[in-house]
């Protein structure tokens, strides 16, 4: 993506709507709106919208995973199967 060719005033995109979001759709552009020459906000397709937010989840799991590992809140896999396998035999006991 050229960021150069991404970037419009919001004038633009008030005269050429759906020009504007067609290209955004169909291209999975994303688009830079300026306002007073300042960057205001960014227009994206729905679908890279999607895989942003989910990429943003994955790595919100890793970051809190690091964390539990680095304060000691975590354990060897073999112990955590045991435990649920224990749990699992005590609720249907």
């Amino acid at each position: 993506m050229k960021l150069s060719e991404s970037v419009k005033p919001i004038s633009y995109l008030k005269s050429h709507t759906a020009e504007v979001l067609r290209d955004v759709s169909e291209g999975q552009r994303t688009m830079v709106i300026t306002q007073h020459g300042e960057a205001r906000a960014v227009l994206q397709d729905i679908a890279s919208y999607e895989q942003t937010q989910e990429s943003l989840a994955l790595l919100k799991v890793l970051a809190q995973s690091s964390k539990s590992i680095q304060e000691g809140r975590s354990k060897p896999l073999k112990k955590a199967f045991a435990d649920i396998r224990k749990r699992v035999r005590e609720d249907t006991e």
